[in-house]
């Protein structure tokens, strides 16, 4: 059985912002969930992604955090993959995009993100596994 992302990707309860939220209201709410992206929503579609990556760049711009909006800074339109795309083929599009976030969607509904701390997670336990066939340990 092929290792897929569902295997790896955080899933259920991933951070969802409005593009009108300010930069201060997403970078506390990233804070408080201790992760580096946040998907953007608007109306019920999925129309970008927000992360560290474009809070840094937020800051160097000089914005004003209580004043400017998310989707000043956001990704818009994301790529996004379903649950069953190998988190190889994911690692690979991060790294010729350089990206590091990836939102899964399943039938047009976000069930996960997944992220590079995520992939090198999934190549730990591939690698892990392919060590140990043909030796005396389990």
């Amino acid at each position: 059985m092929a290792v897929t992302l569902r295997d790896f990707m955080t899933g259920g309860d991933v951070l969802t912002i409005e593009p009108s939220v300010s930069l201060a209201e997403a970078a506390r709410a990233m804070r408080r969930r201790d992760v580096g992206a946040a998907v953007v929503y608007d109306g019920g579609s999925l129309v970008g992604i927000f992360t560290e990556r474009d809070l840094l760049r937020a800051i160097a711009d000089s914005s004003h955090p209580d004043e400017d909006r998310v989707e000043d800074y956001m990704t818009p339109d994301p790529i996004t993959l379903p649950p069953d795309h190998l988190p190889s083929e994911a690692a690979q599009i991060m790294h010729d995009r350089k990206f590091r976030h990836i939102p899964v969607v399943d039938e047009g509904r976000l069930i996960g993100i997944v992220s590079i701390r995520d992939l090198v997670t999934a190549g730990m336990h591939i690698h892990s596994a392919d060590a140990h066939v043909g030796s005396d340990f389990p």
